[in-house]
């Protein structure tokens, strides 16, 4: 039996990895060729973007990641619909028009899936296999579009309200289907996986504020940068102040209390799925550790974890999921 996390010796590690499926063919079980592909296409979409992700969905039961890969593939190609729109639109309304027939006709496609239409398209090949086993409804992923379109039209929040908004829509949503593929014991399991959401959408913010001044984004709240007297010339200056290390305490703190209320749901999903969650949840909170680390430089350092500092933490979270 174990007693303590940290007496793990390198043979409790290695007996972590062989018994999970990190190492073992995922895909390789799916018999219909166009379906195996499809689900190729999404695992390759999700080890390439969401490395963090990835390597903590590889400790879901098979069929638990090829839908979770389905899930993130298809929120990556909605991603990038608008991402790789952003530099056309430019202000030009001819332009966004044309991005949002292309999203209107993404929601199309997207109805017809639900509606057990056959697709040519391998995400949502992936994604119709996905809503067969699993009830998603589909006012998640039209949320998901409605929040990724904003960044067409927006690029400041004057409150935290309106950053929650959005934050809940890019993130929490996908907690949310993805929720339905883990399994829950406790439907409160659901308002926790919201939090986690946006805990982890805080850190994204915070960790990039150098990218996104260099595309003229900030998602900091304006009310938030006037209540410790910081102007948005400060920000594109890179103004390191003590007004700025403050509220970038004061954003970190937010961001944890928010990672806290997500501890308390962990334990309300079924056995097989808490590992990677609590394996992304201290990945991704540990980069808040590294902002800190950084003396908040976050123009022009971007705080990120190797891959053996990742995996360092594994002995001890799962160590707390047999315990849990």
């Amino acid at each position: 039996m174990i007693k303590n996390p940290a007496t793990l010796s390198s043979w409790s590690f290695r007996s972590i990895y062989e018994r999970t499926s990190i190492h073992r063919g995922v895909i390789d079980e799916v018999v219909q060729p166009d379906l195996r592909n499809a689900y190729v296409h999404c695992r390759n979409t999700t080890r390439t973007y969401a490395k963090t992700f990835y390597l903590a969905t590889r400790f879901l039961p098979h069929h638990k990641q090829r839908s979770t890969f389905a899930i993130y593939g298809l929120c990556r190609f909605l991603d990038n619909l608008v991402d790789e729109a952003e530099d056309l639109v430019a202000g030009n309304p001819v332009r966004l028009q044309e991005v949002e027939r292309r999203l209107s006709e993404w929601k199309q496609q997207l109805r017809q899936t639900y509606e057990g239409e056959p697709t040519d398209n391998p995400i949502l090949i992936a994604f119709s296999d996905v809503l067969r086993r699993h009830h998603i409804d589909i006012s998640l992923p039209y949320a998901l579009i409605d929040g990724v379109c904003m960044d067409l039209t927006k690029n400041r929040y004057d409150t935290f309200d309106e950053l929650y908004d959005y934050s809940y829509k890019v993130a929490s949503v996908v907690g949310l289907m993805i929720s339905e593929v883990f399994g829950y014991k406790d439907k409160a399991a659901l308002d926790h996986a919201v939090d986690l959401g946006i805990a982890m959408q805080l850190t994204n913010i915070l960790r990039d504020v150098g990218e996104d001044l260099m595309r003229d984004r900030i998602y900091l709240p304006a009310e938030d940068l006037r209540h410790f007297g910081i102007a948005e010339a400060d920000l594109f200056n890179h103004t390191m102040s003590d007004e700025f290390i403050d509220m970038m305490k004061f954003q970190i703190e937010r961001a944890r209390r928010y990672y806290e209320s997500a501890d308390k749901g962990i334990p309300m999903l079924s056995s097989d799925s808490q590992v990677p969650v609590r394996l992304a949840r201290v990945n991704y909170s540990r980069i808040l550790d590294k902002i800190e680390k950084n003396k908040y430089q976050v123009f022009t350092h971007r705080a990120y974890l190797s891959l053996t500092q990742k995996m360092a933490v594994l002995p001890r979270v799962w160590w707390r999921a047999t315990r849990s």
